[in-house]
C-alpha cells in the first residue's frame, strides 16, 4: 500500500512521499537498529536526545536522514558492533546524519569506528565522535563533514585516527570543524582525491599524542584554507602537516596551504613537509607560530610569516586571534586562484565549530584571522 500511495503522489505532485520514523523510549520504536530494516529510500529517521546503549545498525538506504531531535542523540557500543565493524555501517547512498554522537567503537580487528562509511555521498552536520578506535572511517563519492567535532579517537597504534577518509572518496569536505587529541594516530587523515579543509579546528592543544595533525599520504588536489592548526608537546611525529608521505596516487598532485595559522607547541618539528614529485605545491599567507623547519620539500612560498610570539589572543588556551601590534596584521597579499578556484578565504573558524565572515581591511592579514580590534568574530 505504502508504494501504491507513493507512486500516486510522484503521478499527482512529483517527489515520492518520504515516511518519517520517530525513534526513543517513548516512542513505537524505541531504538534506531529497529527503524534499520523498516525504512525506505528517502525516509526520515528522528531519534530523540538521550542515551541508546549496545543499540548498532546498518543502513542499506539511500538519500536517507538520519537526525537527533531535541539535542544529540547518544549511540554508546557498550561492545557491540554492526558487522564487526562500526556503531553505524552506511551503505546506502547520498544518507545525511545530523546531530548524533558516537562513543566507544571498539572491535577485534583493532578497526571499530563510529561509523564506516561505505555507500557514497555522506554528508555529516553536528555529530561528535568521541574515544571510538576510528572516529570515522571510509568514505565514497562525495563525503562532507561540518559543525562536527572528532576527540580521542584511535586505539594507540598509530593506524586509527579521528578522521579517517579512504581512497574510494573522491572528494572530502572538512569544514567549521573542531577535531583533537587523537591518540597516537592523525587528527585528519585523508586518501581522497580531492581535499577541502576549511575554517577548521585541528590540535593536540596540551596533552594530545597524535602523529601528524594533517595527514594527506596519497597527495591527491588540497586546499587546505583559514585552519587553526596546532603540534602538541607530547606528540609522537614532529611533522605538522603532511603531504604525499606514502606515494603520490593521482595524476594532478596539487597542494594550497592558505592563509592556516600554524603552531608548533612542541620544542622542534617541521609545519609543512611535501614529499618529491607534486605537480604544484604552494604555501602562502600562512603564520607559523614556533620553533622549527617551516617547509621540507619543494614548496613555492609567498609571504609566510614565521615567528616565535605573533601577539595572538591567548596561545595558551588556543585563541589565535590577533591582537594589537601583531606582525600578521595587513601583511598579507592576494593568494589569487589555482586549477581554477579562488584561494582567497572568505571564514574563519570560531570556536566551537562555527564560522564568521571574514572582512579583511585594506591588506588582508596572514594566518586564519583578520584582525577586528579584539571583538569576537
Amino acid at each position: 500500500m505504502r508504494r501504491v500511495l507513493a507512486l500516486a503522489a510522484l503521478i499527482v505532485a512529483g517527489p515520492a512521499w518520504a515516511e518519517r520514523f520517530q525513534v526513543g523510549s517513548s516512542r513505537e520504536h524505541e531504538r534506531p537498529s529497529a527503524v534499520a530494516t523498516l525504512a525506505q529510500d528517502g525516509d526520515v529517521v528522528e531519534i530523540d536526545a538521550g542515551e541508546y546503549v549496545g543499540d548498532v545498525a546498518v543502513w542499506h538506504q539511500n538519500r536517507l536522514t538520519l537526525r537527533g531531535t531535541g539535542g544529540r542523540a547518544h549511540l554508546k557500543a557498550a561492545g557491540h558492533s554492526a558487522q564487526g565493524k562500526a556503531i553505524w555501517v552506511i551503505k546506502g547512498r547520498g544518507t545525511t546524519v545530523e546531530r548524533i554522537e558516537f562513543s566507544g567503537a571498539e572491535v577485534p580487528d583493532g578497526n571499530g569506528a563510529g561509523i564506516r562509511a561505505e555507500g557514497p555521498d555522506l554528508v555529516l552536520r553536528d555529530c561528535y565522535f568521541h574515544d571510538n578506535q576510528n572516529g570515522i572511517l571510509g568514505g565514497a563519492g562525495n563525503v562532507l563533514i561540518e559543525n562536527s567535532e572528532f576527540a580521542r579517537n584511535g586505539s594507540g597504534d598509530g593506524y586509527t585516527h579521528n578522521i579517517y577518509i579512504l581512497d574510494h572518496a573522491e572528494r572530502f569536505t572538512l569544514r567549521y570543524s573542531y577535531s583533537h587529541h587523537a591518540k597516537v594516530g592523525h587528527n585528519l587523515k585523508s586518501r581522497a582525491r580531492e581535499n577541502y579543509i576549511q575554517y577548521n579546528r585541528i590540535m593536540d592543544e596540551a596533552d594530545g599524542t597524535s602523529s601528524y595533525t594533517i595527514d594527506l599520504p596519497n597527495g591527491g588536489l588540497a586546499y587546505l584554507v583559514g585552519n587553526l592548526i596546532q603540534q602538541g608537546p607530547r606528540t609522537e611525529n614532529p611533522v605538522i602537516v603532511s603531504y604525499g608521505a606514502e606515494g603520490l596516487k593521482t595524476p594532478h598532485n596539487a597542494l594550497y596551504l592558505v592563509n592556516n595559522t600554524l603552531v608548533n607547541d612542541s620544542d622542534r618539528g617541521v609545519f609543512l613537509r611535501v614529499v618529491e614529485g607534486a605537480t604544484r605545491a604552494l604555501a602562502v599567507n600562512n603564520l607559523f607560530v614556533g620553533p622549527g623547519q617551516a617547509m621540507n620539500g619543494n614548496v613555492e612560498s609567498r609571504n609566510n610569516l614565521s615567528v616565535s610570539d605573533a601577539k595572538l589572543a591567548d596561545r595558551v588556551h588556543y585563541d589565535y586571534r590577533l591582537v594589537a601590534g601583531s606582525p600578521a596584521i595587513n601583511a598579507g597579499v592576494d593568494p589569487g586562484k589555482a586549477d581554477g578556484t579562488s584561494l582567497t578565504p572568505t571564514d574563519q573558524y570560531v570556536h566551537p565549530r562555527q564560522h564568521a565572515p571574514r572582512r579583511p581591511v585594506g591588506a588582508p592579514d596572514v594566518g586564519a584571522y583578520e584582525f577586528d580590534g579584539g571583538a569576537r568574530p
